[in-house]
């Protein structure tokens, strides 16, 4: 009958669970993400309130991302992306600000609905699980006391122990001086580019900018989709996946109609663009502050937290679309399959539009505060493939970012937007050349 009782007062009850929830929702993990608090509410309210034990996708995509009722969960995973990342910031939560907390709650894998259950063997008050054990008091018998000679005190053998401890200590200081050594090796080796002035001006203050920098790619497929539809989604449409709609609605063959789900279901990508991205990453390969999203799945949760790189221009990255209020260059692609640069305002001896040719392609980078003003922003809008991969040339090339800073006549970088012409020759390696900047240098 104890062992029952017990067993009960270990079941945590319905309010101290949730007290628990309301407090992780309010801890520094999840504080500023308010889309995964509404997350983690609806699904606690499903399951303590509501006493539900399965939530599905479906219903969570619908109540809390404003999808359709019957929208496709193996197109849009935008729920299983969520809940990834709020089952780590809770598993975070647990190991640092919330160590103390006797009631744990985990999201099991496969699972929407949170689980409570408490750290340790330990009841809810704190005490033993275990009933006290009574000991019996025993009577021992009594001792005469024998008197024992003092014996002499060995003689040690002298300074023995002082070799072995010299010896082990000059064997760790050696061990200690290897590594280190070998870790200066391997440092100088995988951060080679901090021994360019340069470069490392640039890229030093893009990296420690914000604890977390996010590298978006393009989402190649809502590109596409618009060149076939002669249509251009805004972001609000792209984040609210509104433009499903738009096209299911549009006067398409149903060859176009399957055409264009099938490519949307791909969610494709630029290898141009992933290996720029290989290339970013590799400037930090032992930190885990950078992380690499597709467009697709990015999040305004984030854009607002980080420091970012949008690699894209914006009709295949709509995120760029946050700062072209920003920006003096914008990128634009016509239904008729021309590229342009527009030049919102020509200084002296500027175009007012740079349009992409054979022989010429253009690429826009422009390096800015992020939309919170809490870390900085790159963006690099390529006209083409080639644009965007000449792009990264000139951000990681010593001999081309020391010109450009000449020419800025500064010793640090400033913000600034610069447009870069790309031209090569056929067998010869692409070459990019200024065209035309700005620098923001109010803006620091």
């Amino acid at each position: 009958m104890a062992t029952t009782t017990t067993r009960r007062a270990r079941v945590p009850d319905s309010e101290k669970c949730w007290a628990l929830l309301e407090r992780v929702a309010a801890s520094s993990q999840l504080r500023r993400a308010t889309r995964l608090q509404e997350l983690l509410f609806y699904m606690g309210k499903r399951s303590l309130k509501d006493g539900c034990d399965r939530v599905h996708e479906q219903e969570i995509g619908a109540q809390v991302f404003g999808r359709p009722e019957s929208y496709d969960t193996t197109i849009d995973n935008i729920v299983r992306t969520n809940v990834s990342d709020l089952r780590k910031r809770i598993e975070a939560y647990f190991n640092s600000e919330g160590h103390h907390e006797k009631l744990i709650m985990e999201i099991p894998r496969g699972s929407y609905v949170p689980v409570f259950r408490y750290r340790s063997a330990e009841s809810e008050n704190g005490t033993s699980a275990l009933p006290d054990m009574a000991v019996p008091a025993m009577e021992l018998p009594a001792v005469t006391p024998v008197a024992t000679p003092i014996a002499e005190p060995r003689r040690r053998i002298p300074g023995w122990r002082t070799v072995v401890g010299f010896l082990i200590l000059t064997l760790a200081i050696g061990c200690a001086l290897f590594y280190w050594s070998r870790y200066r090796v391997l440092h100088q080796a995988l951060y080679a580019w901090q021994e360019q002035p340069s470069v490392d001006a640039l890229w030093s203050r893009i990296l420690s900018a914000n604890p977390q920098t996010d590298i978006v790619l393009s989402d190649a497929s809502i590109g596409l989709v618009q060149t076939l539809s002669q249509k251009t989604f805004p972001l609000k449409d792209y984040l609210g996946r509104s433009y499903l709609g738009q096209l299911q609605g549009e006067d398409l063959s149903a060859d176009m109609h399957t055409a264009v789900n099938r490519i949307l279901a791909w969610n494709l990508g630029s290898p141009d663009e992933f290996a720029l991205a290989r290339r970013i990453l590799a400037l930090d390969p032992l930190s885990d502050h950078l992380h690499l999203y597709n467009a697709r799945y990015y999040m305004p949760d984030l854009i607002r937290r980080d420091s970012v790189i949008l690699i894209g221009a914006r009709k295949s990255n709509p995120w760029a679309e946050l700062f072209e209020d920003r920006t003096n260059f914008i990128t634009r692609f016509g239904n008729n399959g021309v590229v342009t640069v527009e030049n919102q305002s020509p200084a002296v001896g500027e175009q007012k539009t740079y349009t992409q040719t054979e022989a010429a392609e253009y690429c826009v980078v422009a390096y800015l505060p992020s939309t919170e003003h809490n870390g900085v922003a790159l963006l690099i809008e390529g006209t083409d493939a080639e644009a965007t991969e000449a792009a990264g040339d000139f951000l990681l090339s010593e001999a081309q970012l020391s010109n450009f800073r000449k020419m800025l006549h500064v010793n640090h970088f400033p913000y600034f937007e610069v447009l870069l012409k790309v031209s090569s020759v056929r067998g010869t390696p692409l070459t990019a050349t200024v065209n035309a900047y700005r620098i923001y240098p109010s803006s620091h």
